[in-house]
């Protein structure tokens, strides 16, 4: 069993780091995608200089993502990540203030997001582990 947690502890950080990455490139190149309809959608939520906001939310979600991946600067990553999830999460899942019909959508990404905060505070304190270009420098 010993054998077990050992191969976790040494690949775990990396699948782990890919895991939370994920999202944010696949949202990053979506926004790129859809770029005027995604900064229409933010204006609409109130976002003042929402294209210049867009570009921002793009260089965290997959400037931050491949740090991770890769593990470079995996804490500073993660703490991008974790401060500008913070009001994203607020912003566009606020739950509490959505119609009956969308309150369990609006709930569970709201929890989802809290899932990542989480992930990120872990990155934070701990950093990328084994398997990332921080440990391999050190």
């Amino acid at each position: 069993m010993e054998k077990i947690w050992e191969t976790i502890r040494q690949y775990g950080p990396l699948i782990g780091r890919i895991l939370l990455a994920l999202i944010f490139m696949v949202s990053g190149f979506g926004k790129i995608g859809s770029f005027a309809g995604t900064a229409a959608y933010m204006a609409g939520k109130g976002i003042p200089l929402a294209e210049l906001a867009l570009v921002i939310s793009i260089i965290i979600e997959i400037g931050g993502g491949l740090m991770l991946i890769v593990g470079w600067k995996a804490r500073w990553a993660a703490a991008a990540i974790f401060l500008w999830l913070i009001p994203v999460t607020l912003m566009f899942h606020n739950f509490w203030a959505v119609e009956a019909a969308q309150y369990q959508n609006q709930f569970n990404h709201f929890l989802k997001n809290v899932g990542i905060l989480g992930g990120m505070l872990y990155v934070m304190a701990y950093g990328a582990g084994p398997l990332g270009l921080d440990d391999r420098r050190s």
